[in-house]
């Protein structure tokens, strides 16, 4: 059938998606290359989450159809949702489709080789209420394995534009997460990152099933499985129900991402955020009392409009006193067609750098103090690829359940297994580890 490239802007959905798609193609007779090598067919799947992203993925397409004026360009994801007109506007795109209806790309492709006239597959994503089943068996490299279980998000934040880009919550059937799971586990894989737009509102759009059902439901009925990882939950979906369920698990592993994106009140009332700090910090108590050493990673938006120096010092000392594991700092930026950009008091960027770098040191040295507590501990890691900064390639790479990130001697046969290792010295943004063995599956099990 020919060849087919892949690249991917944006989140973990979008990684997932490729790989998706990329098996769609593969089970039509494709052989997938390099993006940048000549290839039949080019897919570009975007990302709209900043304007910046709207930019570079109009470069990428750009970069596509100057280096291969024949091959058919397909462009998919979320700028290909929200903006189809603009990318039809780019000369040499041929078929856009946008975050639903991807198996149609195949059928697109040839009735493009047949009429040679661009195809906008695009069509109104708040109407869609059905999730897309999309199967990804295994991955290209071999290292986590991630599991969409949901589709879209509810909650209109002011800054962001992904319910446009991507509809309302739909949530995956629970038999196919399970079935999936099992597929995953049989490809070699030890952990599984369950993963969405909104990963922790999955269920709400279910009349009897929630997701603590399906975390129990994954651990009970997945044989093989050692770890299940929720890639982000917000601490409104941080139910008792889920809370209990992750304290008995033995499966659901010691690390959450609770998105904070402020620690001002006042702020996240103008990000029409649905909690208040009380309430958060009333969440992180429960689950550290259930989850002794539990590390909390959380995203922190900084220099919203009209966030002032109070403010900004009521999100740091927030972070501070709560002690979270490691933060995603992003500065703010305006996102067109938000309302959040139409605000006035937009913030200097000058203002919002300064703000931003003494958040990421004082993250910097929250994730050196929760390091330091397992100074000479052993724990489990599994090793997912050789260390890059090590020119003689005997090191690897890998992560404790509690999310740390740890280098030390190892082959490559034990990439994929979980094995014990020793931290010889904690440290930020990795540790160091010894290697004490590999745990046989036999043990796994008990």
């Amino acid at each position: 059938m020919g060849t087919v490239a892949f690249h991917t802007l944006g989140c973990k959905v979008n990684h997932y998606e490729t790989e998706a798609i990329w098996q769609l193609f593969k089970s039509n007779g494709y052989d997938r290359v390099d993006y940048e090598q000549p290839s039949d067919v080019y897919v570009i799947n975007t990302c709209t989450v900043t304007n910046t992203g709207d930019k570079k993925s109009r470069q990428v397409i750009r970069r596509a159809i100057r280096k291969n004026p024949d091959a058919v360009i397909c462009v998919t994801g979320c700028y290909a949702q929200t903006s189809p007109a603009e990318i039809m506007a780019i000369p040499g795109v041929d078929i856009v489709v946008g975050t639903q209806d991807r198996t149609k790309m195949l059928d697109y492709i040839e009735q493009y080789r047949q009429e040679r006239q661009p195809i906008n597959g695009v069509t109104n994503i708040m109407k869609n209420r059905v999730y897309e089943e999309l199967d990804v068996p295994a991955f290209t490299d071999r290292t986590r394995a991630s599991l969409k279980i949901q589709e879209g998000c509810n909650n209109f934040c002011t800054f962001c534009i992904i319910p446009w880009a991507r509809g309302l919550m739909r949530s995956r059937d629970p038999e196919e997460v399970v079935k999936q799971a099992q597929q995953l586990v049989a490809a070699g894989y030890k952990e599984i990152v369950l993963t969405g737009i909104h990963t922790g509102g999955y269920g709400e759009d279910m009349k009897d099933y929630n997701l603590a059902m399906l975390l129990t439901d994954l651990e009970t009925q997945v044989k093989g499985l050692k770890r299940i990882r929720i890639s982000s939950i917000e601490a409104s979906q941080l139910t008792d129900e889920v809370i209990e369920v992750i304290d008995r698990s033995k499966m659901v592993v010691n690390h959450l991402h609770i998105p904070l994106q402020s620690g001002s009140n006042t702020v996240l009332k103008r990000m029409r955020r649905k909690y208040t700090m009380e309430f958060f910090a009333e969440r992180l108590e429960r689950l550290k009392i259930a989850l002794p050493g539990l590390a909390v990673t959380s995203d922190v938006i900084v220099g919203f409009p009209g966030e002032t120096e109070e403010e900004f010092m009521e999100t740091y000392n927030f972070i501070r006193e709560q002690k979270f594991s490691e933060l995603h700092v992003f500065p703010y930026s305006k996102r067109t067609g938000t309302p959040a950009a139409r605000m006035d008091d937009q913030v200097d960027e000058e203002v919002k750098n300064e703000r931003v770098h003494r958040l990421i040191s004082l993250s910097d040295q929250l994730a050196k103090e929760y390091s330091s507590n397992y100074q000479d501990e052993v724990l489990e890691v599994i090793p997912e690829e050789r260390f890059k900064e090590d020119s003689t390639g005997s090191t690897y790479v890998g992560y404790t359940d509690n999310y740390l990130k740890v280098v030390f001697p190892a082959t490559e046969d034990m990439v994929g297994k979980l094995v014990k290792v020793k931290i010889t010295e904690s440290g930020y943004p990795y540790n160091k580890g010894e290697f004490v063995r590999v745990l046989e599956d036999e043990e796994l099990t008990v």
